[in-house]
């Protein structure tokens, strides 16, 4: 019986989870949410969260593990859904990736050349002044569904890569514009925006694939948890014959678990994060880690 504690605290929130061979017995999670308008600022939370972690390997003479925050991700969604190899969408605040699993390494087929999709659709919300509670994100999702005209917006997929600043650039050029002049209502702009970012992921993720010839996706990260992002994924599968998993935000968002069930998977494979080799690093690529637990 292997039991291991997980910490997770890359961005806004702080995660604790507690992972037994492979079932999840806790997992709380706290949100720093800031004022409308503002972003939550990174500051150092990586440090913090690392400097805890050492703390307690010493205290209780444990092993430790340095998790790679995508991989916890990818690890947690393939325990909760099941999904044994699928194309993996990795989509959140920090990151916007397209994955598969071959020869021990999870390799990106495309990413943004830019900004991540969450934060784009962060950063919009502060144009809009939306509430961060419980999070810009979700709650554009929610003024989305009210949305009742498409407005037509940059669209850029670059082979496998997308881009999301020259979007961003132009809806916060013009929205000032098409308010005040009653074009559109706010609604209209969210709802074409999460239309404009979520058919450019799908694109790619159907066209990684088609490469792979894989008959699963799975979607991973905070933005993971979207409704409609969900419901176009599918569409895209039933149209191939394929299977989507997706989690809650349970699972989906930033979470103590997702680093557990990634550290037990590194930690039956036999590998361990000696002290003076456990420092952080806000560079850490998917493709970067040796997945010495799957064939």
């Amino acid at each position: 019986m292997t039991i291991v504690l997980g910490f997770e605290g890359s961005a806004n929130k702080i995660g604790v989870g507690i992972v037994q061979d492979g079932k999840v017995l806790s997992n709380p999670r706290r949100t720093y949410i800031t004022p409308p308008g503002q972003g939550p600022g990174m500051g150092a939370p990586l440090l913090s969260v690392a400097i805890v972690a050492r703390t307690v390997a010493q205290l209780w003479k444990k092993p430790l593990l340095g998790v790679n925050h995508c991989i916890g991700h990818i690890e947690m969604g393939r325990l909760i859904t099941g999904a044994l190899n699928p194309t993996v969408l990795y989509v959140s605040g920090g990151n916007t990736q397209v994955i598969a699993y071959s020869e021990r390494r999870y390799r990106i087929f495309g990413e943004t050349i830019d900004i991540a999709v969450g934060n784009c659709l962060d950063r919009f919300a502060r144009v809009l002044k939306i509430s961060n509670d419980p999070s810009p994100g979700y709650n554009i999702e929610q003024m989305a569904k009210k949305g009742k005209k498409f407005v037509e917006l940059p669209y850029t997929v670059k082979g496998m890569d997308v881009s999301f600043s020259g979007i961003l650039s132009y809806i916060e050029d013009v929205t000032h514009k098409m308010l005040s002049s009653g074009d559109c209502t706010p609604e209209d702009l969210c709802f074409s925006l999460q239309e404009t970012l979520f058919a450019m992921l799908v694109e790619i993720t159907e066209r990684a694939m088609a490469h792979c010839g894989s008959q699963e996706v799975l979607i991973v990260g905070g933005v993971g948890c979207n409704i409609r992002l969900q419901e176009m994924m599918a569409t895209m599968c039933k149209e191939r014959s394929a299977k989507l998993f997706a989690t809650d935000e349970t699972f989906c968002i930033d979470n103590g678990a997702m680093i557990a069930q990634a550290g037990w998977e590194m930690f039956r494979s036999g590998q361990a994060t000696a002290l003076q080799d456990s420092w952080i690093t806000q560079r850490y690529r998917t493709d970067e880690v040796e997945v010495t637990w799957r064939d």
